[in-house]
């Protein structure tokens, strides 16, 4: 893969991300990307998952993240944690995790 080197990255996302499509898009916007990975609901009230991918794709998904979502969210904030270098994807796609 020319884009760099592939990374993984947990993320979670905070305000109003429930009720309002939230997975729907962040899978969408995902695919988009050429990301694999995950994203589901809390009890918490947050959305969470995990990226796959070209650093330089991650890293515009984790923009994404922080200041874009579904149209009706209202995200507060979004962690990321557990940045690591992976030599193979994980993932086979972009799944909602219910």
């Amino acid at each position: 893969m020319s884009d760099g080197e592939l990374i993984s990255v947990d993320y979670e996302v905070f305000g109003r991300v429930q009720g309002v499509f939230f997975r729907k898009y962040t899978q969408a916007q995902g695919k988009k990307l050429g990301l694999v990975g995950w994203v589901q609901n809390t009890s918490a009230g947050t959305v969470q998952g995990q990226l796959q991918g070209p650093r330089k794709n991650v890293t515009e998904m984790q923009q994404w993240l922080k200041s874009t979502g579904s149209p009706k969210s209202q995200i507060i904030k979004a962690e990321f944690r557990n940045e690591k270098t992976v030599v193979n994807l994980e993932h086979s796609t972009f799944d909602i995790v219910k």
